[in-house]
């Protein structure tokens, strides 16, 4: 990649399609293409993460936003990803630019082969001076692995791609400590800790998946990566440059001093939960990221995970401390957590020093992440039972 400034700008639908028409909105698509046009020409790289093709194509298949179950969804974004496509490629082109299409779905982001893989494909486009275009694979993606929001989606892009600044563009003109309808509702210009207003983030749009809750959970992740975050208004001129020199108001979310490294902050920014465990009092007494956790600290576990998945690990509080990667599937695990007296290498049939995390795989949270409610397993007193056996 070149030295250039990266910035990954997410588009939400309420600014792409007409809310009661269901049609690209080529006014706004105008103003923001401009813009990008401008920022190129300045030296720097852009990455749009655009939402719009479901709400784009459900006229087509006589839905509506109400309306739309899972699958009438998959066909509405078969039907209106052209749609939006080709919306971009004639304005781009009125700009002098060539765009191009990536969809991604989740294993692209939880798998960290894929992971990188997509980043060599952005870095490529990148490099031959094409605007990317990310978005989620809503035609074949299921409720039970999809990303489920394009917020968090383009977080995980721009730490892909290590991104210098991070706008999210929407329909308010950034963080209230309340939700904005209040009158008394106050305007929050700079955040360091996003998770003093998450009671504040309730709701969504009509047309999006995501309300401002999502793009504090993807402000929080682009922060653990170094990058610089913006919520802001998106119906104006000049959408993008104009927050980044600083000439009209949002909400800049402040990046972590210290971020993680990139192999740190993948293992610690997720989008779904493969599984978890429970580790011993005296065990999370001494959780560091020193040394590795093992069979013997483990008091439960849950899910259905696979050798390389990132565990989510919780105190015997149900309190998550730390996540990283698991070294076996949960079929093994379960086998060594139920025979505690069995060497390892017995169980399983291969040799194994019996490190459930090696220490350079496992990520403390400390106060600097949202935590991960602990499933419903968990919270519903299996910790306590097992604590005490």
């Amino acid at each position: 990649m070149t030295q250039k400034r990266n910035i990954v700008v997410k588009i939400g639908s309420a600014l792409l399609a007409n809310q009661d028409l269901l049609t690209p909105r080529y006014g706004f698509l105008q103003r923001l293409l401009e813009d990008i046009a401008q920022l190129r020409a300045e030296g720097s790289n852009v990455i749009l993460c655009s939402s719009g093709s479901v709400a784009l194509g459900l006229r087509i298949i006589g839905e509506t936003p109400e309306s739309a179950g899972v699958s009438d969804k998959q066909a509405a974004a078969a039907c209106g990803m052209p749609l939006l496509l080709n919306a971009y490629k004639q304005v781009g082109h009125e700009f002098g630019f060539e765009i191009a299409q990536v969809l991604l779905t989740l294993g692209d982001f939880e798998d960290h082969r894929r992971f990188l893989n997509t980043r060599n494909t952005v870095h490529r486009l990148l490099e031959s001076n094409v605007v990317p275009i990310v978005n989620e694979n809503d035609t074949i993606t299921t409720e039970e692995i999809r990303v489920g929001d394009n917020d968090r989606l383009a977080a995980k892009v721009a730490q892909m791609v290590g991104a210098d600044d991070f706008v999210i563009l929407t329909g308010v003109d950034g963080l209230y400590d309340r939700n904005p309808d209040d009158p008394e509702a106050q305007f929050v210009p700079e955040v360091e800790d996003v998770g003093m207003y998450m009671d504040a983030t309730k709701g969504k749009s009509t047309l999006g998946t995501g309300g401002m809750g999502t793009k504090l959970q993807a402000a929080n992740m682009a922060q653990e990566a170094g990058v610089t975050t913006w919520i802001a208004q998106g119906e104006v001129d000049r959408p993008v440059s104009n927050v980044l020199d600083g000439t009209r108001r949002a909400t800049k979310i402040l990046p972590h001093p210290n971020p993680l490294s990139g192999w740190d902050s993948w293992i610690a920014n997720r989008l779904q939960m493969a599984g978890s465990i429970v580790i011993s009092d005296t065990t999370a007494a001494a959780l560091s990221g020193d040394r590795p956790i093992r069979r013997e600290d483990i008091i439960s576990m849950t899910g259905d995970f696979t050798r390389g998945d990132v565990l989510h690990i919780y105190d015997s509080k149900g309190i998550e401390r730390a996540r990283g990667l698991s070294d076996f599937t949960s079929e093994e695990l379960r086998v060594l957590i139920s025979n505690p007296d069995t060497q390892a290498e017995k169980l399983l049939g291969y040799r194994t020093k019996g490190e459930v995390i090696r220490s350079a795989n496992l990520v403390m949270l400390d106060n600097r992440h949202l935590l991960w409610d602990a499933p419903e397993e968990i919270v519903g007193g299996e910790i306590g039972r097992s604590a005490t056996a």
